[in-house]
């Protein structure tokens, strides 16, 4: 880990697993899902292996893990997850220790801040307004706000482009590999949490800035 300070003028956060532990919902949106399907509901420790590529992947890994692939019963679980997740979505997640605390901290030293997530719209912005984080970004970059998601560095980038900032003094935080090549794709320093949904021994081989084992570590790594 380096102790390089980090020269950055926007910072850009992944959302699950990041600054919110989303997980209780999402299990439970899961598990009624399958239960109406009536198929075995998979534990929340399945489920976090499965979160971070969006609800159509996630999806389609517990209706995999069940024996069901066929396109049909896979798009109708699809419908049922997110009216599921729409009831749901908010009620059980909360952020991560010291998460608001350190956004309002970064929002008064004048950086601006973005969210860049693979979560739909739908979700995102009812999420982040539940837990009183909507007010920390400048712009809010979902799943399917482009037609293209995290690994694919476009998302960033349009972020970049948004705040106005070049990717060059930019910082993505993360909590998986997907995070990792989607930041580095875009040219932008990466920095990845070790506390969420990600395996911490794995991501500690990826060749990034900085990890943190806590939230507010960040602010240590900032020039």
């Amino acid at each position: 880990m380096s102790a390089k300070p980090i020269a950055a003028e926007a910072l850009l956060f992944d959302l699950d697993g990041t600054l919110v532990d989303t997980l209780p919902d999402l299990a439970e949106a899961a598990a009624r899902t399958l239960s109406d399907l009536g198929l075995p509901v998979s534990s929340p420790q399945a489920i976090r292996g499965w979160v971070g590529d969006g609800i159509a992947e996630l999806v389609r890994r517990f209706m995999a893990a069940n024996g069901r692939t066929d396109p049909a019963e896979v798009a109708e679980a699809t419908n049922r997850f997110k009216a599921h997740y729409a009831v749901v979505n908010g009620t059980a997640s909360r952020p991560y220790e010291g998460v608001p605390e350190t956004l309002a901290e970064l929002s008064c030293r004048g950086l601006v801040m973005g969210c860049v997530t693979n979560k739909d719209w739908e979700f995102t912005l009812p999420l982040l307004e539940a837990l009183d984080l909507a007010p920390f970004f400048d712009v809010v970059v979902a799943g399917d706000t482009l037609p293209v998601k995290k690994p694919d560095p476009a998302m960033v980038l349009h972020a970049c482009e948004h705040l106005n900032r070049p990717a060059e003094r930019a910082l993505l935080v993360g909590d998986s590999a997907i995070d990792a090549q989607a930041g580095q794709g875009a040219g932008v320093a990466v920095a990845l949490v070790t506390y969420g949904y990600g395996d911490p021994d794995a991501l500690r081989r990826l060749p990034v800035a900085v990890f943190l084992d806590r939230f507010p570590e960040l602010l240590n790594y900032l020039a």
